[in-house]
């Protein structure tokens, strides 16, 4: 009999409604003495079996579900089918005719809690963000290598999530003998770099492949400010879309470094774009009192706001580099503005625009909702896994 977590009375409404996590403070007692990332039966008071999941004693997330089958077992066979389902659905994207590049496992909303997996050409990027997947780590991989083909798998258990979970961080290649880290990818007929050894992320924002190819639809003609640009993706979809200019900044020299190259690697007119290294903050606040205007700005900061503890600080950062873009707006003007922070809402952020547009003195109308490409699947009862929000803002 495997180990069990018995919750408390009246905690169970989230499980029954197939939420994945069960929290600390969910959980009445332990039976048995599970290790970390073992499977435990999850049961009510009466004692009835509602889920397995994985334990993680370090977590304020205690478990994570893998099923609420309770007939199930968790087993190296049960990981395989879960990969085979997720990898099987990108197939049937239409993005997968139009790139090499897509993320294959997006963690508990593909049934895998705290994996993810992005596919760069023949490059596998995973990352074991949680208890449970760490403890199947090998399967998992064995199984990644013989599903996808790919001829390495590059480990980037670095994020700050393991760390809450009890674990190491640990990055390299794992399967595959293979010595570049750069990897190169082709995105509806634009080429990119990708850098999954030290890139953001897993190497390369994924999630705003669509996103990406509406600034390419809206650039024609228009002078676009990139901030927060990273290795160029909406800059050079922009470019490619016919932008009579492009101003892309970004603090990162080295991420600059991958956007040269990526412009480099493309058969663009590369005068009509400038990177430049520069605090953004800072840089717009140059770009307001020189008077300095734009038909589309672009803002794709990074991850203020990771919880909702972070939510109060982060709102200013957003309205204010928001305002500021409001500032540098022409009339008739359009932004494509973002929010990949897990703390802070869709209501919020959009509460935020309109406070940052009240300030700047300008009226703006949302014309489009943004969110992370189909790769990136939200399951009904886990809204959480909806984390990137953006929209595009006409001011009048």
């Amino acid at each position: 009999m495997i180990p069990a977590l018995l919750l408390k009375t009246g905690r169970d409404k989230s499980l029954r409604r197939r939420h994945p996590w069960i929290f600390s403070g969910a959980v009445a007692r332990i039976e048995g003495e599970p290790g970390r990332g073992d499977t435990v039966a999850v049961k009510d008071v009466g004692g009835k079996t509602l889920a397995l999941a994985a334990y993680s004693p370090s977590s304020q997330i205690r478990a994570r579900a893998w099923s609420f089958d309770p007939s199930e077992e968790v087993d190296a066979r049960f990981l395989r089918r879960r990969l085979e389902s997720a990898v099987g659905l990108r197939a049937q994207l239409p993005a997968a005719r139009h790139t090499n590049a897509l993320r294959l496992v997006h963690g508990e909303s593909d049934g895998l809690p705290g994996l993810v997996v992005d596919r760069y050409a023949d490059v596998l990027v995973a990352q074991f963000l949680a208890a449970g997947v760490e403890r199947w780590r090998e399967p998992i991989l064995d199984a990644l290598a013989d599903l996808t083909g790919c001829e390495a798998v590059f480990e980037r258990s670095d994020a700050d999530v393991r760390r809450l979970e009890g674990l190491s961080p640990r990055t390299g290649f794992v399967r595959g003998d293979r010595t570049a880290a750069r990897c190169a990818i082709v995105e509806y007929g634009l080429d990119f770099h990708v850098d999954v050894g030290e890139g953001q992320k897993t190497g390369f924002f994924l999630d705003q492949r669509d996103n990406r190819q509406r600034v390419r639809a809206l650039a024609a003609g228009r002078e676009v400010l990139d901030g927060f640009c990273y290795t160029g993706g909406f800059s050079l979809a922009a470019l490619a879309g016919g932008a009579t200019r492009v101003l892309a900044l970004e603090s990162s020299a080295a991420a600059l470094s991958v956007a040269r190259e990526n412009l480099a690697a493309n058969a663009l007119d590369a005068p009509r774009v400038s990177f430049e290294q520069a605090d953004v903050f800072v840089r717009l606040r140059e770009l307001r009192d020189r008077g300095a205007r734009f038909g589309l700005v672009v803002l794709d900061p990074p991850k203020f706001a990771p919880t909702a503890a972070q939510a109060e600080k982060a709102a200013r950062a957003y309205k204010d580099v928001n305002l500021l873009a409001f500032k540098l707006l022409s009339p008739g003007g359009l932004l494509a503005t973002f929010s990949c922070s897990g703390g802070v809402s869709r209501d919020l952020f959009q509460s935020i625009l309109a406070g940052a547009a009240l300030d700047a003195g300008v009226e703006a109308k949302i014309i489009e909702r943004f969110g992370a490409a189909a790769d990136h699947p939200v399951a009904l009862e886990f809204p959480e896994g909806d984390y990137l929000k953006g929209f595009l803002l006409l001011r009048s």
